[in-house]
């Protein structure tokens, strides 16, 4: 862990100088879009250079200082040598491309061959793969920069790793960030880069984002390529997009959406990708929508008559009207058969996670472990992770309870389309948490049970079990500040959809808010 956290402060004490050192003239980076930086790079008001030093600076300001969020793992040390070529190829010939200089924060699950992967754990410290994964090539070649790797729940569960400890919630540093995408989400929450990618094996983008209050999208599973990613369950394992805006989600998703020959299952992507996803947004892009609400639990744990769930319905009752405010037609509520076994069905799958992370492994000759078993012997994983990967030894996808585990997913699949026939809906909306997002528990990084009611109110796990998209949005805030999110579930393929939805529901509502925790430098720049 020391040697991952030193590594962090050389960079940043290298490549930060004091605030405003390299900085736009007069361009205020905080909730800057990529169309607004974008128009300031060709009016000449912002340089690549500028733009990313002024991350640079936030992040040396608020990451391991001051709030000391803890969101990065890696910083790209040549982030401004790319951002100076960029400026030269912008001087040259115009904009590289659709993420032209656009920051990303990627969260440290996925490849890269000119950083380290760690995974967020301490035995992958110095593990560089020698391949890039097929979303960074991408989002490479539409012209973005890789300038930080992110933290993330070790091994891709929680908020918290060996490699480099708790990573906490921008809107309350008390409060954890949701998991495990937690470091992309706290990243673009507090203006640490423009956009973000993260993995979602069961909520693993959506959740960090709902409580960040950001815009996160999980697509169809055949969507996006996994290629370079570090699986747990590949029927459910894919990537997305955090951002702060639902326009720059489309965007992002265009460059990293399609058939990639090294993951197979995205063949079924060919035909069903729009020419843009950002195309077709527009602030009436409610009217006339047929949207069913689902009100039920799916979480049994969440208590209904808690404070905390009582505050989130409110929310959500207000985001209803808003729907309906805004054009659509609302049905509410929707009951779907067998909603509440949706997270105990989810949970029973601990058949995939072994196979697949050595198959995965046996593809680098230079990791440092080749096996799960191994991994777990070196005794050097976080309690709570190593016992919930410890219940995965010497399972796989040929015991008798896998066959089990896929009747119980087919049949909520069936239920949930059946409902959205029998009500005639093009999509459906709830809450992405029941209940506000609860406090670090002060034993996260030693306790293998740690009382912190983590994922308290859970209903993210309805997307990937049945393997729909879904797009959660700013609904507002807690009295206490904390963020809530709605999510829209569509059918297989309908991320224009829901994206016209979530937009025009951003744009009639302009919900999302920067946090306290980390506001402009330098006296409002």
């Amino acid at each position: 862990m020391s040697t991952l956290r030193l590594r962090v402060g050389l960079v940043l004490l290298t490549l930060a100088g004091g605030p405003g050192q390299l900085a736009a003239q007069g361009f205020r980076i905080e909730e800057a879009t990529i169309a607004d930086v974008h128009a300031a790079f060709l009016s000449g008001d912002l340089t690549c250079v500028g733009l990313v030093q002024s991350y640079l600076d936030r992040i040396a300001a608020y990451d391991k200082q001051g709030p000391q969020l803890n969101t990065i793992a890696i910083l790209n040390p040549r982030a401004l040598d790319e951002a100076a070529r960029l400026d030269e190829a912008l001087a040259a010939g115009g904009l590289t491309g659709p993420l032209h200089c656009i920051p990303v924060l990627l969260k440290d699950q996925v490849e890269t061959s000119d950083m380290p992967t760690t995974y967020g754990s301490a035995l992958f410290a110095e593990f560089v793969p020698e391949r890039d994964a097929t979303i960074v090539t991408r989002v490479r070649e539409a012209g973005a920069i890789i300038h930080a790797k992110t933290n993330m729940g070790e091994f891709a569960s929680r908020y918290v790793g060996s490699g480099f400890g708790v990573i906490r919630n921008a809107y309350d540093p008390r409060r954890n960030p949701s998991g495990s995408s937690g470091g992309t989400s706290v990243g673009i929450a507090a203006n640490f880069g423009m956009v973000g990618i993260g993995e979602d094996t069961g909520g693993s983008i959506r959740g960090p984002a709902a409580v960040a209050s950001l815009v996160g999208l999980r697509p169809t599973l055949e969507l996006v390529s996994r290629f370079g990613l570090m699986p747990a369950n590949p029927t459910t394992d894919t990537q997305g997009p955090i951002t702060r805006t639902v326009i720059d989600a489309a965007i992002l998703l265009n460059a990293i959406a399609g058939y990639d020959p090294n993951d197979p299952v995205t063949a079924r992507a060919v035909g069903r990708v729009p020419d843009s996803y950002e195309g077709g947004l527009g602030s009436d892009g409610l009217q006339g929508a047929r949207i069913g609400v689902i009100r039920d639990p799916m979480d049994q744990s969440v208590d209904p008559g808690s404070e905390g769930f009582r505050q989130v319905r409110s929310r959500i009752d207000s985001a209803v009207a808003d729907l309906r405010r805004l054009g659509a037609e609302v049905v509410d509520p929707v009951a779907i058969a067998g909603i509440e076994t949706v997270n105990r069905v989810f949970g029973s799958n601990s058949y995939e996670t072994e196979e697949a992370t050595d198959a995965y492994l046996s593809e680098h000759a230079n990791a440092p472990y080749k096996t799960l078993r191994s991994i777990l012997l070196s005794g050097r994983v976080t309690p709570w992770r190593a016992a919930g990967l410890a219940n995965s030894l010497g399972k796989s996808t040929g015991d008798p309870g896998y066959l089990d585990y896929l009747l119980g997913r087919d049949l909520i699949r069936r239920n949930v389309l059946v409902a959205m026939a029998d009500h005639d809906l093009d999509a459906l909306v709830y809450a992405t948490f029941d209940h506000p997002v609860t406090l670090i528990a002060e034993d996260a990084e030693t306790n293998a049970a740690p009382a912190d009611q983590y994922g308290l109110g859970d209903n993210r796990l309805l997307s990937p079990i049945t393997g729909f998209p879904a797009l959660t949005v700013p609904a507002g805030f807690t009295p206490d500040g904390l963020p809530v999110g709605l999510e829209f579930l569509g059918r297989p393929f309908t991320e224009a959809m829901l994206l016209r939805f979530g937009y025009a529901f951003e744009q009639g509502t302009g919900y999302r808010r920067p946090p306290d925790s980390a506001p402009p430098l330098g006296g409002g720049r």
